[in-house]
């Protein structure tokens, strides 16, 4: 159960991480949203005194005193300070008057003062249209009878800072794929080196104890021993020299042969049968027509044993295991179903990771050690197809079909 608590707590801070990221990026939006309207308020305030220089400039008298003159310069300085937000003026009819900062398809026009080409014409009008279904709107009432209007668009820097906070997200996000899919990598190198370690040991560490038994059923066999009992423990020593056999096989490719998936799912379970509650009722459901598939034998009956063990575990030792084999053209599945305690849906994937166990006895690694065989061995999938906890559960086995 300890394994069981890690799992749940990885969980918990899974989502307590989740809803601090979701906290900081909506507090990083926020500000950013405030200071994209802060500088939005300052280019109107801008654009509210061009206007008014405009106004001015349109009404003002031309007298040659140095009064009027300075004042006069001073409007016009007004409209020419103002050289990063693109500007509209446009009189009742939409007729432009006067356009600035706008990078025109053909830049040799003036400011518009004098005639468009009737590209750089298009090209206003275009603008004029979209700006008209904004808010960036200034009414200038020049006199009695006359209003002018004036568009403007964005400038560029704010036009950057309302993309910036996205920008800098999506790079974040990135960041945060290429360190997270790394880390997985290396984690994933060492839980192989390990699975690897431990398989190679534990076959070295059980090679010799098995030799020597194997030595002395020989020795038995020679004596007054009833054949019998010779012959049963004959069967439990062949049977440690395949469980060796199989922890050599893990870490390296093993030899894979074709095989007829009903005949080899039949030979697996055999070796169960004899083994398991006579409570347990086992049934084997094969596919209407047999059908080739590259297997390791050896390493493919481990699969099946594990999940009977797992599914008799589950039942108590008592109930029913149904093994259910069907095929379409390309892929061959295996249902494996039991009528235990089931899983709940949270668990489906948890349940494959190493350690993870709901019984008090136990390490927890035999699914993780069924997955490993059908998905990197076996080029497979396995999976919980349905489970219902109190009703049972199925695992499917995909294999491909030669």
């Amino acid at each position: 159960m300890a394994f069981f608590d890690i799992y749940h707590a990885r969980r918990i801070w899974k989502w307590v991480l989740v809803a601090v990221s979701i906290l900081l990026v909506g507090n990083f939006l926020y500000f950013s949203n405030n200071l994209v309207k802060d500088l939005s308020k300052q280019e109107r305030n801008r654009m509210q005194i061009w206007a008014d220089a405009t106004k001015e400039l349109a009404s003002a008298s031309f007298a040659t005193d140095s009064a009027s003159t300075a004042n006069v310069n001073f409007l016009l300085s007004i409209i020419e300070a103002n050289d990063n937000i693109p500007v509209l003026l446009v009189d009742e009819m939409d007729n432009i008057l006067l356009h600035r900062n706008f990078t025109l398809p053909n830049p040799a026009d003036s400011i518009g003062l004098y005639d468009l080409t009737p590209e750089n014409e298009a090209f206003l009008a275009g603008k004029l249209k979209a700006l008209k279904n904004t808010s960036n709107r200034i009414d200038i009432h020049i006199d009695e009878g006359v209003t002018q209007h004036l568009y403007y668009e964005d400038s560029t820097l704010l036009y950057r800072l309302q993309i910036f906070p996205y920008v800098m997200l999506g790079v974040l996000i990135v960041f945060i794929l290429i360190v997270y899919f790394a880390l997985i990598s290396i984690k994933k190198a060492e839980q192989n080196k390990v699975w690897v370690g431990l398989s190679k040991e534990t076959a070295h560490q059980l090679g010799t104890p098995i030799s020597s038994l194997m030595a002395w059923m020989q020795m038995l066999e020679t004596t007054e021993l009833d054949h019998s009992i010779v012959e049963d423990m004959n069967k439990d020593v062949h049977r440690l020299s395949i469980i060796a056999d199989r922890f050599s096989k893990i870490g390296s490719k093993p030899e894979m042969e074709l095989a007829f998936i009903n005949e080899s799912v039949t030979e697996s379970l055999e070796y169960m049968r004899t083994r398991i509650s006579q409570r347990v009722s086992l049934t084997i459901s094969p596919a209407e027509e047999e059908c080739g598939v590259l297997l390791c034998m050896s390493l493919f009956e481990w699969v099946m044993e594990n999940l009977t063990k797992n599914a008799v575990d589950a039942m108590q030792g008592e109930g029913s295991i149904t093994v259910a084999i069907s095929s379409n053209q390309s892929t061959i599945f295996i249902d494996v179903t039991d009528s235990g305690k089931g899983i709940a849906r949270k668990n489906f994937k948890t349940v494959f990771n190493p350690g993870y166990t709901t019984k008090k006895r136990g390490w927890g690694l035999g699914l993780t050690l069924v997955k490993r065989i059908i998905e990197e061995y076996h080029d497979g999938r396995i999976y919980v197809k349905e489970s219902e906890v109190g009703r049972g559960t199925t695992f499917r086995i995909e294999l491909p079909r030669k």
